[in-house]
C-alpha cells in the first residue's frame, strides 16, 4: 500500500490558516464524470453522484463539481444532489464537507454551495470576491463561501492571494495527462516556493497518488487535490486516507 499521509514535521503558513480551522491536510476530489466506469455514459451523472458518495464516507473534505459541459440546469440539479450528500455527511464529522463548483459563480450562488474554483482565464478573482460579498450582504450565500484559484506560478499565486483568493491548488507537480497542456510538471521545489511565498493554503494537484502524497505535505503544501486518486483508489485505502485528514 502507498504512503498515508501524515501531519508535516514543521510548521508552515498554509497550514496555519486552513479554512477548515484544522491542521491536518486538506484532501479535494476534483469531478470527471467521463473517466468513470460506465456502460452508458447517460449513467454518468449517477455513477458520479454514488462515487461523491463513497468519497464523502470515506472523509474526503471537498468536492469540487468540474463539469464544463454539464448544461447550467443539469448542473444546478447535480450540485443540489451533491449538497444532500454533504450534508449528511457533515452532520456524522468534525467539520463540515465542502461541495466546490468549477468556473460557475451564478450556479454556486444560485444553489448556496460552499464556493467556487476559478481558472487562470475565467472571472477575475477580485470581481468574483465583490460578487460573493454582494451575496453574503443578502445572505444569499454564507459567509464561509470560498473562492479558490487554479495557479501555475509563484507570480499568479501571490496576485491570487493579493486580490482576495481563499486558497489556491499549484501544479501539476507530477507528470500527467489530464494537465499536460500546462506544460511540464512544476515539481516539489516549486511546491515549497509557492507554499512560503503565500499565507492562503495551497493544495497541490497533478499526478497525485497514494504513494506520493507525503512529498506534498513535506513541501508544505496544505492538502491536495486530485481526479484518479479518488476515483480509483478502493474505499478501504479511501478511508485510511480521510481518516489520517480529519
Amino acid at each position: 500500500m502507498g504512503l498515508i499521509p501524515r501531519p508535516l514535521l514543521h510548521p508552515v503558513s498554509t497550514r496555519n490558516s486552513s479554512p477548515t480551522g484544522r491542521n491536518s491536510p486538506l484532501l479535494c476530489y476534483v469531478t470527471d464524470r467521463h473517466s468513470l466506469r460506465v456502460a452508458n455514459q447517460a449513467e454518468s451523472v449517477a455513477a458520479l453522484t454514488r462515487k461523491i458518495q463513497e468519497i464523502a464516507a470515506a472523509g474526503v473534505d471537498w468536492v469540487q463539481i468540474r463539469e464544463k459541459d454539464l448544461p447550467a440546469r443539469e448542473l444546478a440539479s447535480l450540485t443540489r444532489q451533491v449538497l444532500a450528500i454533504g450534508a449528511k455527511a457533515s452532520a456524522k464529522r468534525a467539520t463540515a464537507f465542502r461541495v466546490l463548483l468549477n468556473d460557475r459563480l451564478d450556479v454556486a450562488i444560485a444553489e448556496r454551495a460552499s464556493g467556487v474554483h476559478l481558472g487562470e482565464k475565467s472571472l477575475p478573482v477580485a470581481e468574483a470576491k465583490r460578487l460573493v460579498e454582494s451575496a453574503v450582504r443578502k445572505q444569499v450565500v454564507d459567509e464561509s463561501f470560498l473562492v479558490g484559484v487554479s495557479c501555475h506560478s509563484v507570480e499568479t499565486a501571490q496576485a491570487a492571494q493579493r486580490h482576495g483568493a481563499d486558497y489556491i491548488f499549484f501544479g501539476p507537480i507530477f507528470a500527467t495527462s489530464s494537465k499536460a497542456g500546462f506544460g511540464e510538471p512544476q515539481g516539489l521545489a516549486r511546491l515549497t516556493e509557492v507554499c512560503t511565498a503565500v499565507a492562503i493554503p495551497v493544495l497541490a494537484i497533478g499526478g497525485i497518488t497514494l504513494d506520493n502524497t507525503e512529498s506534498c505535505f513535506i513541501a508544505g503544501a496544505a492538502g491536495i487535490a486530485a481526479i484518479r486518486l479518488f476515483q480509483e483508489s478502493g474505499m478501504s485505502r479511501l478511508r485510511l486516507l480521510g481518516q489520517q485528514s480529519s
